[in-house]
């Protein structure tokens, strides 16, 4: 059982899209076994965060941000790949250091996230981009 899910961004933001992974194990009627998630790009990530104070988002971002600025900041300027403009290599270095797969249980057909946790897609590039998200559901 799998699935793609397309997020359209706007710029570097945490997208909470727990509703459409929920959505989708309700209509394949998944039970209890494991959802993998994999984002199909390498300029993005997945993470599993804290959605209740949307401070934890903008906070995550800017941490981002200091450790890996735009390529024309006086910091980065060792970096090699800018062809693609200044904020492609940074996107991927911030893409090495967050997940690009994750992997939820699913018990009784809810995931088995915290209360206060969410399902996202960082978007590290500033352009608008159609991102895909590879999921699978493997009951167990």
């Amino acid at each position: 059982m799998n699935h793609l899910i397309t997020l359209n961004t706007r710029g570097p933001a945490c997208h909470d899209f727990t509703v459409q992974v929920r959505s989708w194990l309700a209509d394949i009627d998944a039970r209890d076994g494991l959802v993998t998630l994999m984002v199909r790009h390498t300029s993005c990530s997945l993470l599993i965060q804290e959605n209740a104070d949307p401070d934890v988002q903008a906070d995550l971002l800017g941490w981002l941000n200091r450790i890996a600025p735009p390529a024309d900041h006086s910091s980065m300027s060792w970096l090699r790949h800018t062809a693609e403009g200044p904020d492609d290599m940074p996107a991927h270095l911030k893409a090495s250091v967050l997940p690009v797969s994750l992997q939820i249980p699913v018990a009784g057909g809810r995931m088995m996230l915290g209360t206060w946790q969410g399902i996202y897609l960082v978007e590290h590039r500033r352009a608008p981009h159609r991102r895909e998200v590879a999921a699978i559901f493997q009951p167990s």
